[in-house]
């Protein structure tokens, strides 16, 4: 893998490896004076599948029959780690240093970017990401920063920033759109269903019986979003406050029910129908989708128009000026590994050895190794997508 591609997985990646925990101390690749351990790779390799789109979509990985995935994540991994290994060591010769300062300031500046430190929170939940760890990452990203700044000054005039906005005029074009929070009442009958079954583990019950206790159940479910309705209805202005104790949309309820901006086809249609009809400051009625209940505020609204150019201007020279720093980190990246002495102490983790490994298994003959080769995820990819 180059240099370029491995960079932008370093810093595109909301979550870089911080090398604490270590299951073994164990070198299995020495990059100059440095060591990568069995346990460094074996917790990056860990994330990497439990946040793969395999896992989310229930393939085991585990089962001896995905080995070609496996290969595949490996080789990735073991080079992300050698680049790694690589910039720590320029990093630390050129004495750049991180302050807590420095970490709290970028922390602020993606709060700023996602809207809210709630927000923020919501997003950290959602990728099963501790705050600890979220403040390490980010400290991280901070010193690759200051080593893309330490390689030259990168200037972007404003005429640079106009040609770009002009190339890329679509991308400032924004769909009508509304800001809108919710409150959720579950009440999906087949999850209903689950939760009724769990409730009476050894006792068996029919099927017009399970049914009756669902209707039974959504019934409820109907009475308490009516009655969150008419709460909300008094006192529009506790409806955050309100979605935060009362909501089951445990994705939202942190952040007072936030959805931010959103444009039609992100929501389902009886969400985004209700949505799209309401005026800023507006509460609907009790709107009835798959996943229960929902009650509906809309905040505020965007028509359908383009971001005038004074507008983004600055976002467009931090762009830019980003763009220009992964360039020059991957010039030195690439500089740095022609010069490097990386040694494979355990030759299971020589990408080029994983790599042809991963070479036989494409090329061995339809119907042998079949669990070794991509048609079967690619074919549950295909059947998801198809849904």
């Amino acid at each position: 893998m180059k240099g370029k591609k491995l960079l932008v997985t370093l810093a595109a990646s909301a979550i870089l490896f911080t090398g604490c925990g270590l299951k073994s101390g164990n070198a299995i690749i020495k990059v100059n004076d440095r060591k990568i351990t069995q346990g460094q790779f074996d917790e990056k390799m860990d994330k990497a599948m439990h946040n793969s789109m395999f896992a989310q979509m229930g393939v085991d990985l585990n089962n001896g029959k995905n080995d070609f995935i496996i290969n595949l994540m490996k080789v990735r991994i073991i080079n992300e780690l050698i680049v790694k290994s690589l910039l720590d060591g320029e990093i630390e010769k050129r004495g750049i240093k991180v302050t807590a300062k420095d970490t709290e300031a970028a922390i602020k500046d993606i709060i700023q970017k996602v809207g809210s430190k709630e927000q923020l929170d919501t997003i950290l939940k959602q990728n099963g990401i501790s705050s600890s760890d979220f403040k390490k990452d980010v400290a991280e990203q901070v010193k690759i920063k200051k080593l893309a700044e330490s390689l030259g000054e990168v200037k972007v005039s404003d005429a640079d920033a106009k040609k770009f906005y002009n190339e890329n005029i679509s991308r400032f074009k924004h769909p009508e759109q509304v800001k809108a929070s919710h409150i959720l009442v579950a009440a999906n009958k087949a999850d209903l269903a689950e939760i009724i079954k769990a409730e009476n583990e050894g006792k068996e019950l029919s099927e017009a019986e399970l049914n009756a206790k669902v209707e039974e159940r959504i019934k409820e479910k109907r009475a308490k979003a009516e009655a969150i309705l008419a709460e909300v209805k008094k006192d529009p202005s506790k409806f955050a406050k309100i979605a935060k104790e009362k909501s089951e949309d445990p994705g939202t309820a942190v952040n007072g029910g936030e959805l931010g901006f959103f444009p039609k086809g992100k929501m389902v249609p009886e969400f985004e129908k209700a949505a799209f009809a309401l005026k800023p400051n507006s509460i609907s009625d009790i709107v009835t989708t798959p996943y229960g209940y929902h009650i509906i505020f809309v905040t505020d609204r965007k028509e359908a128009g383009q971001e005038p150019f004074e507008k983004v201007q600055n976002d467009i020279k931090d762009y830019i000026t980003n763009q220009k720093q992964v360039e020059m980190v991957d010039d030195l990246v690439e500089s740095l590994k022609k010069n490097a002495t990386i040694e494979y102490v355990d030759e299971a983790y020589n990408p080029d050895k994983v790599q042809g490994e991963i070479q036989k298994m494409f090329n061995a003959p339809q119907g042998q190794n079949q669990g070794n080769q991509p048609e079967k995820a690619d074919k549950k990819v295909k059947d998801i997508q198809k849904k």
